[in-house]
């Protein structure tokens, strides 16, 4: 059969002609169709020619159609009964129809399918809406999350024609989940969770609303709209609505399930990064407890001091700035209010706080208490940006965590308190082997303030010792950073204001944890001077002897001293009160030895000299008679002989041996002759010029010149000494250097002040530039009748070394072989003067 060949415009008069739905197809596609078709689809010509004749068909159909429809252009298709299929309209409501084709020629085109369609009636709306939600609910199997299910749900009822949303309750309103905004009756939804069933509310722009309880809970509602909604919809939706309830309620359980056990697993990894051999620190911990909660920044408060304020001790995911900014919890959060309120969401008024003090990046915060033995020890603080709350379960794994925390926090104060424990140990260990080594009292003071402040980890320690004839205590001893100066320090033990004054008095420990809270304190010198922020005060008692006060301070912070911290303060006292009294008592000791042997050497030289007196008198006499009449003999000699030649020369001889000889017993006797000093006042360049001028003399007659120069510095006082005795000392020394220079050279005379054992003393320095003395020999130059000269008598410089000693001076000795020699005299600047 040969097939009728049409154009498209008598393609299009022909279905026109009938009243039934028909239309014509090539390639699937929309070729014409008539007015009844255009009127069945309730669609335009423009929007139904042209386009894919299946997508006017339910998408249920599709597939089938589209199989039949490749068999018939392959020729394989064998049912010959007419297709029927389901037509959605624009309306909702749903067409059934049967379709015949038939095959036809169009010109310009080719072979397509002429395609009579018959209306076998149209389905209600409700069950098509039913079959809809079927499927919608067949979908909320799948869902595992409360967000899946309503948006599965939502997209479900979209499908059906609806506008739909979920609705939360916030007391006797209702917000949007999705950020729309919410209906104007919320009283009806109140309504229908009250009653359990579905209520309508009046249509607004033809839309009628419907409130679905979810049937699972009384914090939420399905709010449902539709133009044409009906009450007859009723039973379809709230049986929905209890299957997306339901469908909640299993992701809720499946969600706390998976939740559960990803909080088993985190809080077991977080378990064992705390239980490792070393602990991590804080700041490892809070980055870990972060990325589980997802929160941008966390923060750890503690106290400073037992009850004190909370201050930042630790933070993750703050910057410079911020830091600074949330030194102290932000909106008046403590202990006591995150006690109150349990563990704390953010309300609306702390998110605008922590808003402004981020500049937007954070908003959204949770707070825990940390606690330990019921004692409240800070405040765990995890923060989110906006819009990002956290909720029930976030709270719930954050105080498991925070136990953890607490848990790391009492391994780490335990290992450093070992630690510090065992520090103490060998501080006090070392203070025991120092002080117990040195018997030197400013050594173990010097060395007890340095232990002290490594021992005690204060900034500074302040030792005064008790002088009591003056009634004071004088500073002896400071850690390194104030030693000098403290050593000037003067406190009276009458001080009403005086913190170390007052331990003294009470023999007492006195503690103030803050300074700046004991009126007239911060005025105090020392106080301001140190920047003092806390003190303790101890005294230095030894057989209820009081020995001194040890002060303890705290520049940094103001600071509470336990009971632990002062016994341990106590104990290292009490073993420098020990130390201070043993090396008191040995020093004591010392001097008593040394004032024995002074007694006894100087009886023994007193002894010496009384046996030496006596011997150089019986010599003198015996000796000076004889020479008496040798020098009458030499000169009448000379005057009766005019000796010449040889005899003249013996003659010189005898008479410079007897003058030798007479010289030698003079000398004897001066040695011997005991001396009463006389201490006036003199003017030390006089003293000197008067010296030199004598020992000038000394060198006439010889052929090389000595220079004898004198500097005496300008501050140079006048000193109490034995003007004869000093004179006759610095001439036995200058004629000593003349001699010593046979070639010439200049004598070097120089006086001035120095410090010396404590003490400030004249120092006169008289330096030559001859041969030296030999080094073996140079401890001998002081023994009397030891001399290296064939002319001398040894008794010069034993002379010098008696007159110096007398005035309680010292005379030392320092000599280069080949250099020169020099001779320095320390007189004492102040003692008794003799009456004039």
């Amino acid at each position: 059969m040969r097939t009728k060949r049409y154009s498209e415009t008598g393609l299009r008069e022909l279905i026109e002609s009938f009243g039934n739905p028909m239309y014509v197809a090539h390639g699937g596609r929309v070729l014409v169709a008539n007015e009844a078709y255009l009127e069945m689809l309730g669609r335009s010509r423009e929007q139904v020619e042209g386009q894919l004749f299946l997508e006017f068909v339910r998408p249920e159909d599709r597939a089938r159609l589209e199989v039949r429809q490749r068999q018939r252009e392959e020729g394989t298709l064998t049912e010959r009964e007419p297709p029927r299929y389901l037509m959605p309209r624009p309306d909702g409501g749903v067409l059934e129809v049967a379709s015949h084709v038939r095959l036809v020629e169009v010109e310009e085109v080719g072979p397509a399918m002429l395609i009579n369609c018959l209306v076998l009636g149209q389905r209600p709306a409700e069950l098509v809406v039913a079959e809809r939600l079927v499927e919608t609910s067949a979908e909320l199997v799948a869902a595992r999350s409360e967000d899946a299910v309503r948006r599965v749900a939502l997209a479900g009822l979209t499908h059906a024609g609806f506008t739909a949303s979920f609705l939360v309750r916030d007391g006797e309103r209702f917000l949007a989940r999705d950020g729309a905004l919410p209906p104007e009756d919320g009283a009806l939804g109140l309504r229908a969770l009250s009653e359990g069933r579905p209520v309508f509310g009046p249509s607004r722009d033809e839309a009628t609303p419907v409130y679905l309880p979810l049937g699972t809970t009384l914090s939420e509602v399905l709010w449902v709209a539709k133009v044409g909604l009906s009450p007859s919809y009723g039973s379809v939706l709230a049986l929905f609505a209890k299957v997306v309830g339901a469908a909640l309620t299993d992701a809720r359980l499946l969600t706390d399930v998976e939740r559960g056990r990803w909080e088993m697993v985190a809080v077991a990894e977080a378990a064992r990064f705390v239980a490792q051999p070393e602990p991590p620190s804080p700041e490892d911990f809070l980055s870990r407890l972060a990325s589980l909660l997802g929160a941008e920044a966390v923060l750890l408060y503690s106290p400073r001091m037992p009850e004190g304020e909370l201050v930042l001790a630790a933070q993750v995911g703050l910057d410079g700035e911020l830091q600074v900014r949330f030194a102290v919890p932000l909106g008046g959060l403590s202990p006591s209010t995150v006690v109150a309120r349990g563990a704390v969401l953010s309300n609306e008024a702390e998110e605008r706080v922590l808003l402004e003090a981020t500049g937007g990046r954070l908003g959204c915060g949770a707070v825990v208490r940390l606690a330990h033995g019921g004692h409240a020890r800070g405040l765990l603080q995890v923060l989110r940006p906006p819009g990002r709350p956290f909720v029930g379960a976030d709270l719930r794994l954050l105080g498991t965590l925070s136990e953890l925390l607490m848990t790391l926090l009492d391994q780490r104060r335990l290992r450093t308190e070992s630690a510090r424990q065992l520090a103490d140990t060998r501080l006090l260990l070392d203070l025991a082997r120092t002080t117990t080594a040195t018997l030197e009292v400013a050594s173990i003071l010097d060395v007890a303030s340095d232990s002290l402040v490594k021992l005690l980890d204060v900034s500074n320690c302040f030792i005064l010792l008790h002088d009591e004839q003056a009634g004071v205590l004088r500073g002896a001893a400071a850690s390194a950073t104030h030693r000098d100066f403290f050593r000037t320090v003067v406190i009276s033990l009458d001080d009403p204001g005086s913190v170390a004054a007052r331990a003294a008095r009470e023999r007492r420990p006195i503690s103030i944890p803050d300074l700046s809270k004991v009126e007239g304190m911060e005025k105090r010198a020392l106080v301001r001077r140190f920047e003092e922020k806390a003190l303790l005060a101890l005294p230095l008692t030894s057989r209820e002897e009081l020995i001194g006060v040890v002060l303890v301070d705290d520049t940094r912070q103001p600071r509470t001293f336990d009971t632990a911290f002062i016994e341990l303060a106590e104990a290292t006292c009490g073993q420098i009160s020990l130390a201070i009294a043993n090396a008191r008592l040995y020093e004591s000791l010392w001097a008593s030895y040394a004032e024995l042997a002074a007694a006894r050497a100087e009886m023994v030289q007193r002894e010496r000299f009384s046996a030496l007196g006596d011997l150089s008198a019986i010599v003198a006499h015996e000796v000076r008679n004889p020479l008496g009449v040798i020098f009458n003999a030499v000169a009448s000699l000379r005057r009766l002989l005019k000796a010449e030649g040889d005899a003249a020369m013996l003659l010189d001889i005898l008479s410079e041996e007897s003058d030798r000889l007479n010289r030698m017993v003079g000398d004897l006797l001066d040695y011997t002759r005991p001396r009463e000093t006389i201490l006036q006042p003199e003017d030390v360049p006089q003293v000197l010029q008067d010296a030199l001028d004598f020992a000038s003399t000394q060198q006439q007659g010889s052929s090389h010149h000595v220079t004898l120069a004198v500097d005496v510095a300008e501050d140079v006082p006048r000193v109490p000494m034995d003007r004869r005795l000093i004179r006759q000392a610095l001439v036995n020394v200058l004629v000593n250097a003349i001699q010593a220079m046979p070639q010439g050279g200049v004598v070097q005379v120089r006086a001035r002040r120095e410090a010396h054992g404590n003490k400030d003393v004249l120092r006169i320095d008289v330096a030559d530039q001859g041969c030296g003395i030999p080094t073996e020999l140079a401890h001998r130059v002081f023994e009397p009748f030891f001399t290296t000269k064939a002319q001398g008598t040894g008794l010069g410089l034993a002379v010098v070394k008696r007159n110096v000693e007398v005035h309680h001076g010292e005379l030392a000795l320092e000599s280069k072989p080949g250099r020169g020699t020099t001779f320095t005299f320390r007189l004492p600047l102040s003692q008794p003067t003799s009456p004039p």
